[in-house]
Order: structure tokens, then C-alpha cells, then sequence
């Protein structure tokens, strides 16, 4: 299946100097650079090919097919068989015949006669023919043909790309050789994408997401790498959602309190879609105590109309009981913060301004957390980074978070860097 709109590929049609004639085709070969090369041609491949330029010229193109069909089994030389490729490739436009056109790319560069500045588009047209006729060999043939000849990289290589993406299929991706030749289909889609952003151009954000889906089919390592390239080229939540759901896979053991910063993530950048989603939210925050983020995140599962019936009502009915006494607790809990040796009172109360969606007093609290020390700095500082983002002081949020440094922890951090970088 294409991706890509194909870039149209305007044809070079001076490629005989116009109609054919005896004496321009048995005039001997020079060297010269630049433009047709001179060619001697067999005379009764000359007769064949007038029959069918007159042809041409009065659109009858069944005519004309037949006497190039008839020059065809006159040739003898390299030369005859380019200047019947070229003079079918001149019948094939005037004809709007795709097949035609094929034909004669394919006759005219397998002479090796093409002109040295028209082998890169004539091997691109034919690359992206062959490629809508599933051959993929031949397509990556000429793609690389193409590409050695430096002919419009930023659309050449989506031809490659394409190729080796069919050849290697949708079934068993992770194994060889499709493994393989996904790897090389990804390698020549980076290089389209590096060639068009060169050229000043806009990546489409589409090209992103199928490296993202082929690199997870085939469990390559650059997985998270395309994700992340996507979501920058199309800062939506899915597309978070995507590298925040491949970060989960690649840390399964990551502890409750870390998935749920990784969660926060995804309700802040619209990624929570199905009922999973905000029931993991709930248990994670149920799991840490946080109990008025269990109440807002199956209240927005359900305005959303994605949680129905009973689907959270157990973690819901468990802890939404317990908030009110726990909000009436903060005030005294702020002055125990104060007054202890250390930042963990401080840094559990921040856990439930946080919670409860005060973002000042949270943000106010892990930095106290911060000066008394004996806390986990990494964890402080990450949730610092989110109350700060939260409460809408990106630049403060940015500092908190490159402050981490290690771990999970770090990894967690600069998926909400990846988020906020996309933040005006």
C-alpha cells in the first residue's frame, strides 16, 4: 500500500532532437556531453520506427504499438534498442499508456546509453512503476540507481522505503528476512526525511508513525526514537500516548509511584482513551494514596463516556470516602512540614496538593521537600517539574525536570520535556 502522494515526475522528452529521421540516425556516435547521444541505427529499425512516429502523429497508437513492436525484433545493437525505447517512450506519453512508459524507461536504461543527466529520473520513474506493479526488486533496483545518481533524495527514497516495506510484508516482521528489510526500509525513510527537512520542507508527521508501526512489527530497537519524531512532528495525544505506552513496555517493573507520573503525562496531553486507561490512572494513584486523583480520574472517564456502568466503582467507592478528612488534614500537615529535620512530610503533602489539583501549594511543598533533603531528589524533582507544568509555568517545569538524573526517573522526565517542548 502506497503512504505517500508520488511525487510527480516530469519526463525529458528531448531525447531524439524531434521526429526520426535516416540521416540523424546513421550519423556515428560522439563524444559529447550533455543531451542524446549519437547513435547508428539499423535502417530497417529506422523504417519500422517512422511507421510508428506517423502513426503516433495521427493518434493511431494501436498502429504505432505494432510497429514498435516490429522495430523491436529488427534490433540488433545497444543503439537500436535506445532509440526504440526512446521513441516509445514519446509514443507512451501521447498515448497515456503507464505500461508503454515502463517499457521504454526500462529499454532505454538497460541499453546504457541514457544520457548521464537523465539516468536519475529515468531510473525514479521506473523505480515508482515497478513499485505500483509490486516488483519490488526491480523498484529497489532502480530506486538505488536513482539515488546513486542524486536525484531527488527526499522523494526517492520513500520509493526505496516503500519497496522494502512490501517486500518484507506484515507477516512474522521480527524474523529474517523481513527484520532485515524493514531495517534498510527505515534507513532510506530517515534519509527521506533528512533530505526534505535539508530542502526546507515539512516531514509528514505519516511517514513518523509507519516507521513507528514497522520498527515495533520487526522489535527494533528504534522503535521509541520514531515515536518520538512523530509526536514532534504531531504534538497529539495519541501520538504521546504511543511513546508513553512503548516507555511501559520497555520498563515493566517500574514501581506504582513512577507509572503514575508517566499517567499524569497521558491525561495532560489528551492520551487517555479507552476505560484501561483511566481505571490504570485510578489504581495507580489508589495504590500511592492519592485519593483525589482516583476521584478525578474515573469523574473524566466517566463525563467522557468511556467508563460506563460499573467500571471503576470499586477503587472509586473505596477511596472517595476518605477525602474529605485527608483535605481537612493538609493544613497541619504543611505545619509538621515546616517544623520536621527532613523534606518527606513535605513531600508527602505535596502528593496531595498535587492530587487534588492545587498546583501552588504542591509546587511549594516538593521545593521545601527539596531544601530539608533526605527525600528521593529524583522523584521531588520530577513532580515539581509536574505541578509546575500543571499550573502553567512551563520554563520553571523545564528546570525542575532536567534536574533529574538517573533511572526510570530520568527517562520519565523527559517524556514530559518531549511533551512541554511542543508547548508555545
Amino acid at each position: 500500500m502506497r503512504f505517500v502522494t508520488p511525487v510527480a515526475l516530469a519526463l525529458v522528452l528531448a531525447l531524439t532532437g524531434g521526429a526520426v529521421s535516416a540521416p540523424a540516425m546513421a550519423a556515428k556516435k560522439e563524444d559529447k556531453k550533455g543531451g542524446a547521444p549519437k547513435l547508428n541505427v539499423s535502417a530497417d529499425v529506422i523504417k519500422s520506427l517512422q511507421a510508428a512516429q506517423e502513426a503516433s502523429k495521427n493518434n493511431d497508437f494501436v498502429a504505432a504499438k505494432a510497429a514498435l513492436a516490429e522495430a523491436d525484433t529488427k534490433a540488433q545493437s545497444n543503439d537500436d534498442k535506445y532509440q526504440i525505447g526512446a521513441v516509445k517512450l514519446n509514443t507512451s506519453i501521447a498515448a497515456k499508456d503507464n505500461a508503454l512508459q515502463g517499457e521504454a524507461l526500462t529499454q532505454m536504461l538497460d541499453s546504457g546509453l541514457t544520457p548521464p543527466e537523465q539516468l536519475g529520473q529515468f531510473n525514479a520513474i521506473a523505480a515508482d512503476q515497478a513499485l505500483q506493479a509490486k516488483n519490488y526488486d526491480l523498484a529497489i533496483s532502480r530506486a538505488k540507481a536513482a539515488a546513486q545518481a542524486g536525484y531527488k533524495p527526499e522523494s526517492v527514497n520513500v520509493t526505496l522505503a516503500q519497496a522494502y516495506f512490501g517486500k518484507a510484508g506484515t507477516a512474522n516482521a521480527s524474523a529474517e528476512p523481513a527484520r532485515g528489510l524493514n531495517q534498510q526500509g527505515l534507513a532510506a525513510l530517515k534519509a527521506a526525511a533528512d533530505a526534505t527537512k535539508a530542502a526546507g520542507g515539512q516531514v509528514p508527521a505519516q511517514w513518523y508513525q509507519i516507521g513507528v508501526s514497522r520498527a515495533a512489527g520487526a522489535r527494533l530497537p528504534e522503535t521509541a526514537i520514531w515515536a518520538k519524531a512523530a509526536y514532534e512532528a504531531q504534538p497529539s495525544g495519541e501520538n504521546l500516548r504511543t511513546l508513553i505506552r512503548l516507555f511501559q513496555q520497555s520498563n515493566p517493573n517500574i514501581t506504582p509511584r513512577e507509572n503514575l507520573d508517566v499517567l499524569r503525562l497521558m491525561a495532560a496531553s489528551g492520551g487517555l482513551v479507552v476505560a484501561g486507561d483511566y481505571t490504570e490512572y485510578a489504581e495507580m494513584a489508589s495504590k500511592t494514596g492519592i485519593y483525589g486523583e482516583v476521584k478525578s480520574a474515573i469523574d473524566a472517564g466517566r463525563a467522557k463516556g468511556v467508563l460506563k456502568g460499573t467500571a471503576g466503582a470499586d477503587v472509586y467507592q473505596t477511596t472517595t470516602p476518605k477525602i474529605a478528612s485527608d483535605k481537612s488534614s493538609l493544613p497541619s500537615a504543611e505545619a509538621d512540614a515546616r517544623k520536621a529535620a527532613n523534606g518527606k512530610i513535605a513531600a508527602a503533602t505535596g502528593d496531595a496538593y498535587l492530587g487534588y489539583g492545587d498546583y501552588v501549594k504542591a509546587a511549594a511543598m516538593f521545593e521545601l521537600a527539596k531544601q530539608k533533603g533526605g527525600v528521593d531528589a529524583d522523584e521531588v524533582n520530577t513532580r515539581l517539574g509536574i505541578a509546575k507544568a500543571l499550573g502553567g509555568d512551563a520554563a520553571a517545569a523545564k528546570t525542575a525536570l532536567q534536574s533529574v538524573q538517573a533511572g526510570a526517573r530520568k527517562q520519565i522526565a523527559d517524556l514530559w520535556l518531549t511533551y512541554l517542548s511542543t508547548k508555545a
